[in-house]
């Protein structure tokens, strides 16, 4: 009975998370400014930061490069497995108080595939060149922010997805030396 209590009152604070932050998307000029960060964290912003990231180290990182696109292809499967397996609908299907203010790239809400991927971007790219941080993590942040804000997540699934990109780029961190790769 207590399980059951935990989970409504998690439910709860979801969906009251979710409404408190798509609310500002009812402003035009803050659902614009979220959908171009939307978009922008859905590569352009990383390839931005990885071209950074040569410059900075003055070297072309190929073989680093294929081991972080490979490794990075887990936080992928991950995602779209709990995808599957969750089916969980997002905000704006299930409840009519959320606005859709972007369109999704995919079905299911459960977890964020651009929280994760921004996380665990920043999270490996960081470690690697940690000036790159003062703009990764406040655009990182910013990602997640903007799954909400625009209707397309609840905060459960960027909390998660952000837990996920935690941990599979401290994965890719700690095998790289057992490879011979050095970040």
């Amino acid at each position: 009975m207590k399980l059951k209590k935990a989970i409504i009152t998690m439910l709860d604070l979801d969906l009251k998370g979710c409404m408190y932050l798509n609310h500002f998307s009812h402003s035009h000029t803050v659902a614009h400014f979220f959908k171009i960060i939307s978009r922008l964290g859905n590569g352009l912003f990383w390839c931005l930061m990885l071209a950074s990231l040569w410059v900075l180290e003055d070297k072309f990182y190929i073989e680093q490069l294929l081991y972080i696109l490979i490794s990075g292809s887990v936080g992928s499967a991950i995602y779209k497995i709990l995808k599957q397996k969750t089916t969980r609908p997002r905000p704006y299907q299930v409840h009519q108080v959320i606005l859709l203010r972007e369109q999704p790239l995919d079905h299911f809400s459960f977890p964020s595939g651009h929280t994760l991927h921004a996380v665990m971007a920043s999270t490996v790219m960081g470690y690697i060149q940690p000036m790159l941080l003062v703009l990764m993590l406040p655009f990182t942040l910013l990602v997640a922010i903007s799954r909400m804000v625009l209707g397309l997540h609840y905060p459960s699934d960027v909390i998660v997805g952000a837990l996920i990109g935690v941990l599979v780029a401290t994965g890719i961190i700690f095998t790289a030396p057992f490879l011979n790769i050095v970040l």
